[in-house]
C-alpha cells in the first residue's frame, strides 16, 4: 500500500503499523466500544498486535485497502478505525468504523467516513460497499445515511446464519459521485 495520510483540522487517518498495539488494544478490549460489533473482546496486547499483523497489514498488501487508524489530533492518539474491508469469500467490500466511546457524538464517524469514501472512490477499484449495523445502534445507521448509504435489507451477516440480524446498507460509486 502506497503512503497514505488523510487529514482534516481534527483528524489524521493512516494505515495501522506495528507499534499501534496499545491504542488498538484500548478500543478493541472495551465492552462499550464493541457492544454493537459482533466481535469478541481482545484480552491481551498480543491479540491486538495480531489484528495488525494478521488482518490489517495483509489486507493492505493484498487489496490495497483496509481499516485505517483514526488519530484525534488534539490528543495525538489513535481513537479507533474507519475504512474498507474486502471479504474474498463473499466477494464484497464492507465499510466500518469503531471509536472509543469518549469520542462518540462528536461527528468523528461522519467526518472520517467522508474522508475515506472520497479517497476510496477516487483512488481505489471499489464500485460498491456495504455497511452492516445492529438495529439497536441507530447512531451508526444515522452516520451511514448521512454519508449517502441506502438501506438494503434486514438479514444475517454473510456466513453467520440468520439468528443474529443486521441492517444492511449499500453505497455504489455512482451514488457517491451523484452526491458530489
Amino acid at each position: 500500500m502506497k503512503k497514505l495520510l488523510l487529514e482534516s483540522d481534527r483528524l489524521l487517518i493512516r494505515p495501522f503499523k506495528l507499534g499501534d498495539e496499545q491504542e488498538v488494544f484500548a478500543f478493541s478490549s472495551d465492552e462499550t466500544v464493541n457492544k454493537y460489533t459482533g466481535d469478541s473482546l481482545r484480552t491481551t496486547l498480543e491479540e491486538a498486535k495480531k489484528i495488525i499483523t494478521d488482518v490489517w497489514l495483509p489486507d493492505y498488501a493484498n487489496y490495497r485497502y483496509g481499516r485505517l487508524a483514526v488519530i484525534y489530533k488534539p490528543d495525538n492518539k489513535i481513537i479507533g478505525f474507519n475504512g474498507f474491508k474486502y471479504h474474498p469469500e463473499f466477494k464484497f467490500t464492507d465499510f466500518g468504523y469503531r471509536f472509543l466511546s469518549s469520542h462518540w457524538g462528536k461527528g468523528i464517524a461522519t467526518e472520517s467516513s467522508k474522508m475515506i469514501l472520497k479517497h476510496g472512490y477516487q483512488n481505489l477499484p471499489i464500485n460498491e460497499v456495504l455497511g452492516f449495523v445492529m438495529a439497536e445502534n441507530p447512531a451508526s445507521s444515522n452516520v451511514l445515511k448521512k454519508i449517502g448509504f441506502k438501506y438494503k435489507k434486514f438479514a444475517g451477516y454473510p456466513g453467520e446464519g440468520e439468528e443474529k440480524k443486521y441492517e444492511w446498507y449499500y453505497l455504489t460509486r455512482k451514488m457517491y459521485e451523484e452526491r458530489q
